[in-house]
């Protein structure tokens, strides 16, 4: 097997070599952060209404959340175009935050489109490093296919725990690698490193629930899902939310 999936990636490689060869030379990478959002609102907007059922069970919750206040104060980790802004109940304080920037322009128009949130900042920063967010600061955390794509999912969750308060919750929902050993993983292994540049930084073969399991929170709730769409390589989803 190992043979084989060398041999599949020596011919991915060659097959994409344009590819490689730009994100060596530093080209790629700028052009990805630029497109990138585009194809996101394009895929999201699929997603959701796929997905619509699934993500008003999961952020329906937040609703009981909210006490006698009425309000939530709401971090979206990796915050895209605003995809989910839609399914959050009246009465979220949204700061959202991502490192590319050119995300902001998609997010006033969710925003303009959501009238229910209130729309409180926009952080530029990577989930590793959230200094901008206070301690203890939020009630919810929402990370929803965002995992993937970061370099250290370990240090990720640390910064959730830092930033919820006693009792807060993080919300999920997130690809993740197919069984081991199976041909689904072995495609997986042949694609990602060509699927990385695609999808800026995405990995397909991150076991993303352990990472979950071991973080720390007092409770954690996780379905397994199909993947949505059958014609891109990324494999199964889980969803469910993790208590600080």
């Amino acid at each position: 097997m190992d043979i084989l999936l060398r041999l599949l990636q020596l011919l991915m490689l060659l097959l994409t070599l344009p590819l490689h060869l730009l994100a060596l030379l530093g080209c790629w990478q700028p052009f990805c952060k630029t497109y990138f959002p585009y194809f996101m609102a394009m895929l999201t907007a699929k997603t959701n209404r796929k997905m619509e059922s699934k993500k008003r069970e999961l952020f329906g919750q937040i609703k009981g959340l909210m006490g006698t206040s009425g309000k939530v104060a709401l971090l979206e980790l990796g915050c895209g175009t605003g995809a989910n802004f839609q399914f959050y109940p009246p009465g979220c304080k949204i700061t959202c935050l991502d490192p590319n920037p050119n995300f902001e322009k998609f997010l006033t128009k969710s925003m303009a489109e959501n009238r229910h949130l209130q729309y409180e900042r926009f952080v530029v920063a990577c989930g590793e490093d959230m200094k901008q967010v206070a301690d203890s600061s939020m009630d919810v955390v929402v990370c929803t296919l965002v995992l993937c794509s970061v370099k250290s999912p370990k240090r990720v969750l640390q910064e959730v725990q830092r930033v919820l308060k006693p009792g807060g919750v993080l919300f999920f929902w997130e690809h993740v690698a197919e069984p081991r050993g199976s041909w689904a993983f072995l495609w997986q292994q042949v694609v990602e490193p060509t699927w990385k540049h695609i999808g800026d930084g995405c990995s397909l073969t991150r076991e993303t629930w352990k990472d979950l399991e071991k973080a720390g929170f007092s409770e954690i709730q996780m379905e397994r899902q199909p993947p949505p769409f059958k014609w891109l390589p990324v494999g199964p989803h889980i969803m469910g939310k993790a208590v600080k």
